[in-house]
């Protein structure tokens, strides 16, 4: 490591950091872009553990080239700042994990059920359980947010789009918060090392279990869902994945399609709350603002905070900065989506906004997310529903963040609004 780039002030591996406000990381990202030694490595001890350090990536332009290079940037060796064994790096990251040619055989598999055409059979679907979600909390006049319509949309068109029993919902939001969020005592009280490992590993196995079961009686008996469209199809004259590659994959997707996107949501109604009249707004002429709207929110929210990179060679640079093979690289987006060389009033919530070329979707490259479609569809969906049933909806008090530098996650966020008679139609 060069002399002088040792940030010794700075530690975002301090969790702690991240249940605080967002201003102070905001002034933190600020810091860090206008360095000099923007590319900057920080190394600390973790739990008593020795902790390799990393590179950090914060300018959106560097974080799109980094995206464009996976020759040089592999993401073989994981997405997480912490190391795990190969093995479970790929079994809990699936194709997000993986470079070429696994990387493109599996993705080319599973988008199958992420195309266009079929995210548009959808649409009804969708409506339909946005609907019936936000009427099942009409009456009450308060909720919890982010439980009861946030986590429950997207998790609810995943079980369905699966074809997975709606009464395994609650099991599989409870291991979804335990993978994405095992650092939170919430999730997993024991907090040791051995207690998040433990946590992990049941709760893989846990889901593995489900997902297997279910493939095996998709391939004996298919039917019209997503996992049959994976393992089954053309009664399996079709290249399709084996149930393990069906498991691992399917825990990447209730984690991406669920986690994500309802801390999108989550993140729209606490910014639409603080900014009155972005949000007065949007609900004035809701379908033109839509669109632009639903990426205002997803810059905004950065769900997914970072993700990391492994330089493949010794010698491979980005910009001034030269790299060794077997470096760690992190790309933080939450960064680069607040990067004032790309975004005017980058800290400012403007719903109108445009252009708005964010990264809360990966950068471009091999990894850019096969969910992106069906994730604006979801957030669209939801507030548009949230609007026309609970139309005074807000949040009320602090947000509980999750404590993890993955996601930008919110556990619990109270809001109130004018009881009503649920809106059916």
């Amino acid at each position: 490591m060069p002399e002088g780039t040792n940030v010794t002030d700075i530690d975002l591996e301090d969790l702690d950091l991240w249940v605080g406000p967002r201003s102070r990381i905001d002034q933190i990202f600020t810091e860090l872009r206008a360095r000099d030694d923007h590319v900057f490595f920080s190394q600390r001890t973790d739990d008593g553990q020795p902790f390799g350090g990393y590179w950090s990536v914060v300018r959106r332009e560097e974080i799109l080239e980094v995206s464009r290079r996976p020759e040089d940037f592999s993401s073989a060796k994981g997405v997480n700042t912490v190391d795990m064994p190969p093995d479970l790096t790929e079994f809990f990251g699936s194709i997000i994990a993986m470079d070429n040619p696994k990387h493109t055989r599996q993705r080319r598999i599973v988008s199958r059920g992420f195309s266009p055409r079929a995210l548009d059979a959808l649409r009804s679907d969708v409506e339909a359980i946005a609907t019936d979600i936000v009427a099942g909390v009409a009456e009450a006049g308060e909720c919890d947010f982010v439980t009861d319509i946030a986590a429950l949309l997207p998790l609810r068109v995943i079980v369905d789009l699966m074809g997975i029993p709606r009464s395994e919902e609650q099991f599989i939001f409870q291991a979804t918060n335990r993978l994405l969020g095992v650092t939170e005592p919430e999730y997993v009280p024991d907090q040791s090392n051995r207690g998040r490992r433990q946590a992990l590993m049941q709760t893989g196995q846990d889901l593995a279990a489900l997902i297997g079961e279910l493939a095996a009686d998709r391939i004996k008996s298919p039917r019209n869902d997503l996992i049959t469209m994976l393992v089954a199809a053309d009664g399996g004259t079709e290249e399709n994945l084996t149930p393990q590659e069906l498991s691992s994959f399917f825990i990447l997707l209730v984690g991406a399609g669920n986690e994500t996107t309802r801390n999108a949501i989550s993140h729209g109604l606490l910014a639409l709350t603080d900014h009155p009249e972005e949000r007065e707004q949007w609900q004035r002429n809701y379908e033109e603002l839509a669109p632009a709207a639903v990426e205002e929110i997803v810059r905004w929210a950065s769900p997914v905070l970072h993700m990391r990179r492994t330089v493949t060679a010794d010698g491979v640079r980005l910009g001034d900065q030269e790299f060794a093979a077997g470096d760690k690289v992190v790309l933080w987006y939450y960064s680069g989506n607040r990067d004032e060389a790309t975004f005017d009033q980058p800290h400012r919530f403007d719903l109108d906004r445009q252009p708005n070329e964010h990264i809360a979707f990966g950068g471009p490259g091999p990894h850019f997310c096969l969910g992106a479609h069906l994730a604006r569809r979801e957030i669209t969906v939801a507030f548009r529903e949230i609007f026309r049933q609970l139309p005074d909806i807000r949040a009320v008090g602090e947000p509980e963040w999750i404590r993890t530098n993955f996601l930008n996650g919110i556990r619990h966020l109270r809001a109130e609004y004018t009881p009503r008679k649920a809106a059916t139609s």
